[in-house]
């Protein structure tokens, strides 16, 4: 096997010299932490209890990357020669990257001469770019870009038009993984406490019940499954197609739902919940721009169906409270049996006299029957909390009590 030329080592320690640049780039850490991110959702997606342990190695994670990225968002103030290195070693890596694609498709169009100049000039800014000087690569790259501009000036793109068709494609990226894998939604309201609070953001699942064709709320096929019962649900209300809902699936197609005090009953069986906490505080922003307030339920598990997962109730109970309804829920919907249609889904909150939820409307008080989900109106599965600015946390003593969770951050959503 022949011994590599001088050039082909050139080329190595560019090669080499790229990769650590591309370290010392902003975007290092954000792949970096994205990609372990996708790692994490998909393994406690896939077994859930693993959040046990996984959670904390993801939260290490993430610190190291903030740690990262802070340093390197730092440095090239505290160094403006470090900076100006790095602005050159883009640029340079840019014009390489395009000079090479030209001489590559174009190169056998131009004269010998010309060619071998260009490919010459190409190795001296490699060269430049692996030694430490910025004012010599700079130096290079500019004849580089001059020979360019005299030889291969009619192949070279329109750099305005290139950069517009390059943003254009990214963001058609961007809005098809929103569009049908994962999409960030924002929990609103304290309907899901305990197991969502106020100010959690967190990641859906788009694709895992079929992509869902929004203008025409249909999922022409699914794809890996149904939703089931337990499942955390986004969807866009039936009621008002205007505002998302999240809640949990209580029943699906032909269940037969009846409710008995605070007892569930699917299909004639009753689904078991424990005590946990008879004085649970939690922390609640009902009326928008007054502030936190503080209450206390009762926090129960439930089993439902095999799936356990918290709720709250009030001390008093919907059936102990039928007297003094007003707007009649309660008398509404006291041990009346009611079946899940076809292609739909039961939901409720986990804050179970705080939901606007299919017993009342879906938050149309007027509404005269329950209210089912489509399934053509389901968004998708929520999977984790991503970042969590409720109450308390960090920051929070000035922020009115709002501050960052850190507890709450890759916690999955059971």
């Amino acid at each position: 096997m022949p011994a590599p030329t001088a050039g082909e080592g050139i080329h190595a320690a560019y090669a080499r010299a790229v990769w650590r640049q591309r370290l010392l780039s902003l975007w290092a850490p954000v792949t970096v932490l994205g990609a372990v991110l996708l790692a994490y959702i998909a393994l406690v997606e896939w077994r859930t209890e693993t959040y046990h342990w996984a959670q904390g190695v993801m939260r290490g994670v993430g610190l190291v990357m903030v740690a990262w990225f802070a340093v390197l968002a730092v440095v090239p103030w505290v160094l403006p020669g470090f900076r100006r290195q790095k602005r050159a070693r883009h640029a340079a890596h840019e014009l390489v990257g395009e000079v090479q694609g030209l001489l590559g498709r174009y190169g056998g169009k131009l004269e010998a001469r010309a060619r071998d100049r260009v490919a010459e000039q190409l190795t001296a800014v490699q060269r430049a770019y692996v030694a430490p000087d910025a004012a010599a690569l700079e130096d290079e790259a500019g004849k580089l870009g001059e020979l360019t501009e005299k030889h291969l000036k009619t192949w070279r793109k329109n750099s305005g038009l290139d950069y517009a068709l390059g943003f254009g494609k990214a963001l058609a990226v961007a809005l098809l993984i929103r569009a049908v894998l994962i999409e960030p939604f924002k929990i609103p309201s304290g309907s899901m406490i305990p197991t969502l609070e106020i100010g959690d953001q967190i990641f859906v699942n788009k694709f895992i019940y079929g992509v869902r064709i929004p203008w025409m709320n249909k999922v022409p096929f699914v794809l890996v499954r149904e939703p089931q019962r337990g499942d955390v649900i986004v969807f866009n209300n039936p009621t008002d197609e205007s505002k998302d809902f999240i809640k949990r699936v209580i029943g699906v197609p032909g269940d037969r739902i009846k409710i008995v005090g605070a007892t569930l009953f699917i299909n004639g069986a009753p689904q078991a919940r424990r005590l946990v906490e008879p004085r649970y505080v939690y922390y609640d922003d009902q009326e928008r721009g007054r502030g936190w307030e503080k209450a206390e339920e009762l926090l129960y598990e439930e089993n439902l169906d095999g799936h356990l997962h918290p709720t709250l109730q009030a001390p008093q109970t919907c059936q102990d409270r039928v007297e003094d309804d007003v707007i009649g829920h309660c008398t509404f919907m006291q041990g009346k049996e009611f079946v899940v249609p076809e292609r739909a889904v039961f939901v409720m909150g986990d804050h179970r006299d705080h939901s606007s939820d299919g017993r009342y409307g879906l938050g149309r008080s007027a509404y005269p029957d329950l209210v089912f989900v489509p399934y053509g109106h389901i968004k998708g599965k929520a999977m984790v909390i991503w970042l969590s600015l409720a109450h308390d946390g960090l920051l929070s003593g000035l922020f009115d009590g709002t501050g960052l969770r850190v507890d709450r951050l890759f916690l999955p959503v059971r």
